[in-house]
């Protein structure tokens, strides 16, 4: 029998997706995954582990609470779509609304980003023009999400920043402990 940490490791190489959006030439990609987005606002080092493929989530009660909220908030409405490298968490198609459920609004412009990314992506996949809805079902909160063409040129950048930082041979370095690194699920590959 395989231990539990090999077949862990299987199950991640097996599932992880090649991204078709790779310019070959000098390896950028023209579209990221949105959770890239959400991570190079909240930390360029977690960007960077998560984008080659050293994940800690599934340890994380954290991130376990956050699943639970979202697969049991809004269950009757929601139905998950993924494009490509980017998953979201329902369509309303009928009002062109992406809809994001969210644990709380401790890193708002995390998922204010994501969602912009998200709206970015669908424009220019050709898609049409969706408006965004950030849901926080434990606050009983939404947040109307638009995109203007500042955000898609922001976006373009960010797009770059992030392409780069993923290209660098070893993570970035820690520069400042922040209060929410008590939290993350890769705290234990920085500071121990």
């Amino acid at each position: 029998m395989m231990p539990s940490n090999i077949l862990l490791i299987i199950l991640m190489i097996s599932t992880t997706k090649i991204n078709c959006n790779m310019n070959r030439e000098n390896n950028t990609r023209a579209y990221v995954r949105g959770i890239e987005i959400n991570y190079f606002f909240i930390c360029l080092r977690k960007l960077w582990l998560f984008s080659h493929n050293i994940q800690c989530e599934q340890e994380s009660d954290l991130v376990a609470l956050g699943k639970l909220i979202h697969e049991t908030s809004y269950s009757d409405k929601r139905k998950e779509y993924e494009f490509d490298d980017i998953k979201v968490d329902w369509l309303d198609l009928n009002k062109k609304v992406i809809h994001e459920v969210k644990k709380s609004d401790k890193v708002e412009d995390a998922h204010l980003w994501q969602l912009k990314y998200y709206l970015y992506y669908f424009k220019n996949k050709g898609m049409g023009i969706f408006t965004g809805v950030i849901n926080y079902p434990k606050l009983k909160k939404q947040q109307s999400v638009s995109l203007s063409i500042a955000d898609e040129k922001h976006i373009e950048k960010i797009i770059q920043e992030i392409n780069d930082i993923v290209s660098l041979p070893n993570p970035p370095p820690i520069k400042v402990k922040k209060k929410i690194c008590r939290s993350c699920s890769y705290m234990e590959l920085c500071y121990i």
